[in-house]
């Protein structure tokens, strides 16, 4: 979980090789060649008119969280051990996906969640195998590499 946390932090304190590929008003989304896989990492970026601990509270992965509620990617995240009050083992599912042509996806992961003297909040994770956890029928096994989210207090 640490390892994943401090490859976010290089990857949020390295501005290089990022391109633009999707803006909106309020998302852009960005892409670079990963060192680390044969693939593309992707950050998006936006700042929301609320207060940084309204946004955390919408994204931070806990189980009965709002997470479930408005992204129509994650339809359910349980947790499987807590190792600590900060890292925990997950489960997230996804529905199946175009018309049911791409099957519900399964993900276990370490997940570590901080909170920086700026303010700044994380939430890194990847995977892990868990003997709590073993796949389920009806669901593939997803692998993600260290991803996670920065939620960073912006003045005003």
């Amino acid at each position: 979980a640490e390892e994943a946390a401090e490859q976010l932090r290089l990857y949020r304190q390295d501005p290089d090789g990022w391109r633009g590929c999707r803006s909106t008003g309020e998302v852009a989304v960005s892409w670079r060649p990963s060192a680390e896989f044969a693939g593309n990492l992707y950050k998006g970026e936006g700042i929301l008119p609320a207060s940084p601990q309204n946004v955390w509270e919408c994204i931070k992965p806990v189980a009965g969280g709002l997470r479930t509620k408005w992204d129509q990617n994650v339809k359910d995240f349980e947790v499987i051990e807590a190792i600590s009050d900060t890292v925990s083992i997950c489960r997230t599912t996804t529905p199946s996906a175009c018309m049911r042509i791409i099957s519900p996806r399964e993900f276990v992961d370490v997940v570590v969640m901080k909170q920086y003297e700026d303010g700044t909040m994380l939430s890194a994770a990847t995977n892990v195998e868990h003997p709590l956890c073993p796949p389920q029928p009806n669901f593939v096994r997803g692998f993600n590499y260290p991803c996670g989210c920065f939620c960073i207090p912006v003045p005003g």
